[in-house]
């Protein structure tokens, strides 16, 4: 049920609030375009800087406006473990199909530390948790022994692994099984990281080119590397920007580009420099989505 191309949803601001009616759209512009499923409120939703209402508010328009027809696995995620629990039982309230819970930011909690801490989630809710393990924003890093006594939980399905260590990937499949879910969190390792045994990405760029992403996706799926490659090839310099500013600030500039919603960010990100912009608009242009 989850892989593939799965969108970690930016969320429209209009000045200082959120853009709902550009949010509707955008959740139907990314189905109309192939997209496998959909992540709202992830970090690239700028989680940090929306409110624990607009947090609500998003996860709930996304499975209203999805409307059963592709997975939305909302962020729920927080350094604050009852905060955890509380977006984890409002997400499954409102009939999301799964959370994606961010290892605990700040706090460097020990290995026994993440244990209780998602055992805590899974003990207090009843939908598929997904672990989101990203050292390199959490400071912390999951360990594949750790993952594995989560994994006996009942509700605990996979990892969406940002480690960026393709390593990992063979790791976890031998000591959790092919069942265990595994999606990257790096759409630059994607090639790789799914011939090991991942079966898709929460992806930045397919905000931006959703139908190529889950073309190349669901070609990986069918054991179709040969033919993915060119994709995954094309995409390269799309995933490169995306990040030649802190995520989301490429993302929106570029859904600005092409129609969709404004490129407002909440402090303290701020939107791209000229030059940033420049880059941008040559990729977008040089894959026809502008």
């Amino acid at each position: 049920m989850f892989k593939g191309s799965i969108t970690a949803l930016v969320t429209p601001f209009k000045g200082d609030n959120l853009d709902i009616n550009a949010f509707e759209k955008f959740v139907e512009f990314q189905i109309s375009n192939g997209t496998n499923g959909i992540v709202p409120c992830g970090t690239t939703g700028e989680s940090p800087t929306i409110s624990h209402d607009e947090h609500k508010k998003l996860i709930e328009v996304a499975v209203k406006s999805s409307n059963g027809r592709i997975p939305v696995i909302a962020g729920t995620g927080s350094n604050c473990t009852e905060e955890a629990v509380e977006m984890t039982k409002f997400a499954e309230q409102v009939n999301a199909d799964a959370a994606l819970v961010v290892t605990p930011y700040y706090n460097k909690p020990t290995q026994e530390g993440l244990y209780q801490h998602y055992k805590k989630i899974n003990d207090n809710c009843g939908i598929p948790i997904i672990i989101y393990n990203i050292p390199g924003r959490s400071v912390v890093d999951m360990s594949v022994d750790t993952m594995s006594r989560l994994y006996e939980l009942k509700n605990i399905v996979g990892v969406k692994d940002a480690t960026g260590d393709l390593n990992r990937v063979t790791q976890q499949k031998n000591k959790m099984g092919n069942d265990f879910i595994m999606l990257s969190g790096n759409d630059e390792n994607t090639l790789e990281f799914n011939r090991l045994g991942g079966v898709g990405c929460i992806s930045v760029s397919a905000n931006v080119a959703p139908q190529m992403c889950s073309e190349f996706h669901n070609l990986c799926n069918s054991k179709k590397f040969d033919e993915a490659k060119p994709i995954f090839e094309k995409l390269l310099p799309l995933h490169d920007v995306m990040f030649v500013e802190s995520n989301p600030v490429p993302a929106k500039y570029s859904l600005n580009l092409m129609g969709m919603m404004s490129e407002d960010v909440r402090l303290p990100l701020v939107t791209a420099e000229n030059s940033s912009k420049e880059k941008i608009k040559a990729i977008l242009k040089s894959l026809s989505l502008i």
